[in-house]
């Protein structure tokens, strides 16, 4: 009798689930329960870590708290983590996953280092990604990203469930949309079509590697896969954002800051404009 072959997510064996807790409104992560189906899919373990930011010094100061209603925020806060917490544990054990989870309360600046710490020790870490909070969000995102050299994927508040039947890469040739691709193989590989986007004047792809010569690797590896040159139609990130829309895109694989951040902050960028406005998930690396 022959048996079914393992789907190409079984290679993502450890997940983690990342959130953090800034404010008592915060009552969605789309983290975990995109996080979650996706560790259901892939038959993957999963860690839940949900963090609060602890009210202390001048964090008390940036969120408006007075000294005497620190500590109640902070049990606040960290009530709600553990909340968030055990509800995805609850529910990771109703998929049958064996899942792990950890509810640190932790400062500012070292909630986010917490995070991209343990997020070196996983195949892949599942992030929220809300423009309400744009700060931490796109931070926690980048330390998780340039601190643990594990890929990451922002997941917006559209999205709460996984989905990987079409997939975008963008391709401009350089290292970090080659890893990007590489890491989200099994993505691709699971994924219906993949569509290999390029976006950008033709002058600058000359000394990278065109999209069509790299299609030919990703069909050596069983992916159904495309090729598009698309003209440019204002930002790259604002042609990106609309193809992805009109194609119905399920997520976005891309490389991210190939620029140094201290340039994109300056003269803004492909990454951290689809950070601050992405029209589905991202599956990042660096």
């Amino acid at each position: 009798m022959s048996m079914q072959a393992p789907s190409p997510l079984a290679t993502f064996r450890d997940l983690l689930i990342g959130t953090i807790v800034e404010d008592e409104r915060d009552r969605l992560s789309p983290a975990v329960g995109y996080g979650l189906s996706l560790a259901e899919a892939a038959g993957a373990h999963v860690t839940i870590l949900s963090s609060s930011w602890c009210l202390v010094g001048t964090d008390a100061w940036l969120q408006g708290t007075g000294d005497p209603g620190i500590g109640i925020v902070d049990r606040r806060l960290d009530a709600l983590a553990r909340a968030f917490a055990e509800n995805a544990a609850g529910a990771a054990a109703q998929a049958g996953l064996v899942c792990t989870w950890e509810t640190p309360c932790l400062p500012y600046p070292e909630v986010v280092h917490r995070l991209a710490a343990e997020a070196r020790l996983h195949d892949l870490t599942v992030l929220d990604l809300d423009p309400r909070s744009e700060v931490l969000s796109r931070e926690t995102v980048e330390a998780a990203l340039m601190a643990s050299g594990r890929p990451v994927l922002a997941v917006p508040r559209t999205h709460p469930a996984f989905a990987g039947r079409r997939i975008l890469v963008a391709w401009d040739g350089g290292l970090q949309a080659v890893r990007a691709a590489n890491e989200a193989m099994p993505l691709l590989r699971a994924a219906e079509t993949v569509e290999i986007v390029s976006v950008g004047d033709a002058d600058d792809l000359l000394t990278t590697v065109p999209g069509a010569e790299f299609a030919r690797h990703l069909a050596r590896h069983g992916v159904a896969v495309t090729v598009s040159d698309l003209p440019q139609a204002g930002s790259i990130a604002d042609t990106l954002r609309k193809h992805a829309v009109r194609v119905r895109a399920d997520l976005i694989a891309m490389g991210a800051y190939r620029h140094s951040r201290t340039r994109e902050l300056v003269f803004g960028g492909v990454t951290r404009s689809l950070l601050m406005d992405a029209p589905v998930p991202l599956f990042l690396a660096h």
